[in-house]
C-alpha cells in the first residue's frame, strides 16, 4: 500500500487501545512536555535505487505497533519516504521534529543516516540508526546518536570469522579469493575493514585484489571478466540485490565458476528481489551476517504479527531489515519507558542506558558504549537453499549445514 512521504501512521495510537483517546492536536512543545506517548519518526528509502530494501524495512516499522503492543510497548509512529537521498533525508528530519517527534529511527542508508544525525544533533533530538554502517556515524562525536548495527570494520571481522568457520565445517581448501565491491559510502566501509581486518584473519587464502564498482552501472561485465582472469577460488562480495543480480548473470554469462559466493557482511544475496529474478542461480551463495534469533520470544512475536499483517511477504527473507528496524523501534519503547519522558536530553540518557536482553536479532543484551554503538553484534552464516535464506552456522542455531563447494550453474536450470 502506497504511504504517503507527508503524512503519518497512527497505527501505534489505535493499538494502544485507551491511549489512542488520550491523543489531540497540540504545538510540539505541548506534546513533548505532556510526553504520554512516546512519538517515533522512522525515516526509510521507499523510493530510489535504495527502494527494495527500505521498503522491507519500512514493512518492519509497519508491523512494530502491533508487536510492541503485544510486548507492553505504545508508541506512535510516523513513517517518511527519504527517496535514497540524503538531502530529502535532511529535509525530512526537520519536518517530523517540527511535527512533534520525540525520537528518529533510520535510515538504512549511511549517507542519508548522516545527514539526519546532523540536523538531530542540532535538534537534541536522539536518533537510533536501524541499519547503516558507515563507521563515522559513531565517531563524529554526535551526542544523540545510538547504532544498534555493526560498523562495517564489525562486519567484515565478523564476516571472516564465518568464513574460517565455513572452510572447517565444509573441508574446502580455497587458495585464492578477490574482494569485489560496491563504490559507495557502505561498500567503501566495507573495503575499509577488509583493508584492516584480513591480515590478521589467519584465513588459508591469498586476498588477490580488491575490485570496487558503481552500483548503478547497466552491468558488471567488466569487472566480471577482470575476476575470471584473477580465477579465484572464493568471490567475495558487497552487494545490493540490484547489482548482486547483475553479478549473478554476467558471471554465469562467463562461465565463471567458483567455490563460493559469499558476503561477509552484506545485503543483497538473500533479498527476495534476488530469488524473483534468479531462482535456482540465487541458491548455495552465503551470507557471514548478523540474523534474526529463531529461538528468541521476541523474534517469535515479531514473526507471528508479521505473517498476520504482511502476508505477501515471508519473514524469512525479510528479517534481517525487520529484525533490525524492529529492534530499533524496541530500544527506543525501552528507553522511554524507563526515561518517563520524551524530551531529548532525558530520553538520550535513557538510550545510554539500554541493557536489553530480549531482542530480535542474535547476540547478548544490546548496549551502547560511551560512542554510542553496540559493540557485541555477532554474525552467522546464511546459505540460499531452495531460494530462502537458511542458518547453517554456528551450529546451535543453524537449521541445514553449509554445502561448499557449490554446484555447478549447469545443473541448476
Amino acid at each position: 500500500m502506497p504511504i504517503d512521504k507527508h503524512r503519518f501512521s497512527r497505527r501505534g495510537v489505535l493499538a494502544g487501545g485507551a491511549a489512542a483517546g488520550a491523543f489531540f492536536i497540540a504545538a510540539p512543545s505541548i506534546i513533548r512536555a505532556q510526553t504520554r506517548l512516546l512519538k517515533i519518526a522512522v525515516l526509510l528509502p521507499q523510493s530510489g535505487y535504495l527502494a527494495q530494501a527500505g521498503q522491507s524495512c519500512h514493512r518492519g516499522a509497519m508491523v512494530s505497533a502491533s508487536a510492541l503492543a503485544e510486548l507492553g510497548h505504545t508508541v506512535e509512529l510516523m513513517h517518511l519516504d527519504i527517496e535514497s537521498n540524503p538531502d530529502v533525508a535532511r529535509t525530512q528530519a526537520e519536518r517530523v521534529i517540527n511535527d512533534g517527534a520525540h525520537c528518529i529511527v533510520g535510515a538504512f542508508d549511511s549517507a542519508s543516516t548522516l545527514a539526519i544525525a546532523q540536523v538531530c544533533e542540532q535538534r537534541q533530538i536522539p536518533l537510533i540508526v536501524n541499519i547503516g554502517a558507515a563507521p563515522q556515524l559513531t565517531e563524529q562525536g554526535y551526542k544523540f546518536l545510538v547504532r544498534n548495527f555493526p560498523t562495517g570494520g564489525m562486519l567484515v571481522a565478523n564476516g571472516l570469522k564465518q568464513i574460517h568457520a565455513l572452510i572447517d565445517a565444509t573441508k574446502i581448501a580455497p587458495k585464492t579469493a578477490v574482494f569485489l565491491h560496491a563504490n559507495d559510502n557502505f561498500g567503501m566501509a566495507q573495503r575499509q575493514g577488509m583493508d584492516k581486518a584480513f591480515p590478521n584473519s589467519g584465513l588459508p587464502f591469498k586476498l588477490l585484489e580488491s575490485i570496487p564498482y558503481d552500483p548503478k552501472a547497466q552491468d558488471l561485465s567488466v569487472e566480471v571478466t577482470k575476476i575470471r582472469g584473477l580465477n579465484p577460488d572464493l568471490l567475495l562480495v558487497v552487494t545490493r540485490a540490484a547489482d548482486a543480480i547483475k553479478l549473478v548473470r554476467d558471471i554465469v554469462r562467463q562461465k565463471f565458476q567458483p567455490m563460493g559466493i559469499i558476503s561477509p557482511g552484506a545485503p543483497g544475496l538473500y533479498d527476495e528481489e534476488f530469488y524473483k529474478a534468479l531462482g535456482p542461480l540465487a541458491d548455495y551463495h552465503i551470507d557471514a551476517i548478523p540474523w534474526a534469533n529463531p529461538k528468541s520470544k521476541v523474534t517469535q512475536t515479531l514473526e507471528a504479527v508479521f505473517k498476520k499483517e504482511q502476508p505477501n511477504f515471508r519473514f524469512a527473507v525479510e528479517c534481517f531489515n525487520v529484525g533490525f528496524t524492529f529492534d530499533a523501534l524496541l530500544v527506543a519503547a525501552d528507553a522511554f519507558k524507563r526515561a518517563g519522558t520524551g524530551t531529548g536530553p532525558e530520553l538520550m540518557k535513557a538510550l545510554k542506558a539500554t541493557n536489553l536482553a530480549d531482542h530480535a536479532m542474535i547476540g547478548p543484551p544490546i548496549k551502547f558504549d560511551e560512542k554510542g554503538q553496540n559493540v557485541d553484534i555477532p554474525s552467522s552464516c546464511v546459505q540460499n537453499r531452495a531460494q530462502t535464506p537458511t542458518v547453517v552456522l554456528p551450529a546451535d542455531i543453524a537449521t541445514m549445514t553449509p554445502v561448499l563447494p557449490e554446484p555447478p550453474w549447469q545443473g541448476r536450470t
